[in-house]
């Protein structure tokens, strides 16, 4: 059974009128500078690495704000993050010990003590928090990508109309779509500017990330958490954990999600113990519902040409975040700033959201950019044609049945100590 499917003619000309009219003025809230005059929030961080603690800044940034509840799989991230935040906001953290979880079921006894919650834990686990968060009533940040696998997202979506019952508000961390250079950019789109879009390329080739060594005694499971990037079961691959933001923009510009896709891809330059079994770079091709083409690049390779970015490519002209050009490549449009820091405007939107009672789900439009990646990996990892259908509704469940230090997580090294990557032709769809 089809749970999403392609806005129909008469939603997407709805969209674009509704797009069109969208203000970037509308998006960015003013708050008063005394916290005592607004209403007093209590937060629960799950998840304390880099990207955690820098959304627990952001929300301790705004007015009103305590952090009152943080937990980690491990008690190192969590004391570095408490350290941090604590520096930078002495008066708004108040996490005594009795309410530092630790632990791969840790997120339960930390959303259960707060008001809104930050999911900024590795994502192949996000499903399952973003469905505990609304099922206890709490409004929530999720990082993206919201999960890995068919499976995952349809718990996402199951998740998010249930958080519309219950009027829960739902920020995630697709910032693009709360930048003033991209919201007027869509604007100039929508008005016409470049005339009906033809095509859109989107781009994260850059270099690879983090590795991190194993240690004496890990057991595969804390090897494979600690490296959580390298492993499908918890990443789901670069292509949807970076690579998600630029298809998101394509997705976004054009007004829909893509019907189907092909590509290819594999591993060539990062082949060694450390990388896990992704792949480093992948190309796509994504088709939606009228016959246009997205063209999708994502590469982890250092010492090469990089880019990360979109162009939406129309009968009339191209364009790029912050900037139209004409088909002859003169500039016709520029935006003239200055720029917000998206990241910030994020959860200043969630916290009024809140107070105001205004509706407000991002989880929705996560889950389809997250599922178009998903797809594009399928389609890549199978070397066959996989559609919107395929990838929604297939029952390969990459999560663990068990989530203990002990427990066996899938993925195994070879007697030369890879991980092997996948084949096409030998990867289930299904």
């Amino acid at each position: 059974m089809m749970i999403m499917t392609p806005l129909q003619p008469s939603d997407r000309r709805q969209f674009l009128k509704t797009s069109a009219l969208l203000s970037a003025a509308s998006l960015f809230p003013t708050f008063s500078s005394a916290a005592e005059e607004v209403k007093p929030i209590k937060v629960a961080l799950i998840g304390c690495g880099g990207r955690g603690t820098g959304a627990a800044a952001q929300s301790l940034a705004v007015p009103g704000t305590t952090l009152v509840a943080m937990a980690d799989a491990f008690a190192e991230n969590l004391a570095s993050a408490h350290t941090e935040l604590t520096k930078k906001f002495a008066d708004r953290v108040d996490v005594p010990e009795a309410r530092r979880f630790v632990g791969l079921d840790a997120y339960k006894a930390a959303i259960d003590a707060a008001d809104v919650v930050l999911l900024c834990s590795t994502p192949g686990f996000r499903p399952a928090h973003f469905a505990y968060a609304v099922e206890k009533g709490k409004h929530v940040f999720m990082e993206k990508p919201c999960a890995v696998d068919g499976p995952g997202i349809r718990m996402v979506i199951e998740a998010a109309k249930v958080a519309d019952q219950k009027n829960l508000k739902v920020v995630c961390g697709l910032q693009r779509r709360y930048q003033k250079s991209y919201l007027e950019t869509l604007a100039k789109v929508k008005e016409g500017m470049i005339g009906d879009i033809i095509t859109s390329q989107v781009y994260w080739v850059s270099g690879g990330v983090w590795t991190r060594p194993r240690s004496e005694g890990q057991t595969e499971m804390q090897y494979q958490v600690r490296n959580w990037y390298y492993f499908n079961w918890l990443c789901g691959d670069h292509i949807v954990e970076q690579h998600v933001h630029n298809i998101d923009v394509g997705n976004w510009f054009k007004g829909e999600h893509p019907v189907k896709a092909v590509g290819m891809g594999g591993r060539t330059n990062r082949v060694g113990k450390d990388w896990g079994e992704i792949y480093d770079h992948f190309f796509v091709e994504y088709q939606y519902a009228d016959g246009t083409i997205m063209n999708s690049q994502s590469r982890h390779w250092n010492g090469v040409w990089s880019k990360v970015s979109e162009a939406i490519v129309g009968s009339k002209g191209t364009a790029e975040p912050g900037v139209i050009k004409d088909r002859s490549g003169k500039i016709i449009w520029r935006f003239r700033g200055p720029d917000n820091n998206p990241y910030q405007t994020e959860h200043d939107v969630l916290y009024q959201c809140v107070r105001e009672n205004k509706a407000h789900n991002d989880a929705h439009y996560t889950a389809e950019a997250t599922l178009t990646g998903i797809m594009g990996r399928m389609a890549c990892y199978t070397g066959k044609e996989v559609t919107w259908e395929m990838a929604l509704n297939s029952k390969v469940d990459t999560m663990p049945k068990e989530l203990t230090w002990d427990t066996d997580p899938g993925p195994k090294a070879g007697a030369d100590g890879l991980y092997p990557c996948p084949l096409p032709t030998k990867e289930s769809i299904v």
